[in-house]
C-alpha cells in the first residue's frame, strides 16, 4: 500500500536524489522542455511548480529559497522577471507531461515535460 507516501525515491540515496531533481528543474526552467523518464518528470514536476510559484511571490525571502534551491543567481532572475509574470493570473498547473513511449534501450517510459505556454 502506498499510504502516506510522499514522494518517490527513484532508487537513490538522498543526495543523488536531490542533484538529479535540481538539475532537472535548472534545465526544465532554462529550456523549457525537457525529456526525460516518466517518473523522473513528475518529480521534476512538483520543484519546478514550486520555484515558479515563488517567482509569483516575488519577495526577498522567496528569491533566497528559489535560489537556496537552484544555485544559480541567473536563472533565479529568469523565474522571477520572466517566468513569473507569464504565470501571474493562473493558480498552478504551470507544467505538462506528455508520455513518448517506452525507451529503446531498456524500455523505461519516457515523457517530454515543458512548460505551457501562457495563452493557454
Amino acid at each position: 500500500m502506498r499510504h502516506r507516501l510522499g514522494y518517490n525515491k527513484l532508487s537513490r540515496n538522498s543526495g543523488h536524489r536531490k542533484a538529479l531533481l535540481r538539475n532537472l528543474v535548472k534545465d526544465l526552467l532554462r529550456h523549457e522542455s525537457i525529456r526525460t523518464t516518466e517518473p523522473k518528470a513528475k518529480e521534476a514536476r512538483r520543484s519546478a511548480e514550486k520555484m515558479i510559484t515563488l517567482g509569483k511571490d516575488g519577495s526577498l525571502h522567496a528569491r533566497r529559497q528559489a535560489l537556496k534551491f537552484l544555485n544559480d543567481k541567473d536563472l533565479v532572475a529568469e523565474v522571477f522577471e520572466e517566468l513569473a509574470p507569464r504565470y501571474a493570473d493562473r493558480n498552478g498547473g504551470y507544467t505538462r507531461i506528455l508520455k513518448l513511449g517506452p525507451r529503446g534501450g531498456d524500455g523505461a517510459p519516457m515523457a517530454r515535460i515543458e512548460l505551457i505556454d501562457d495563452e493557454e
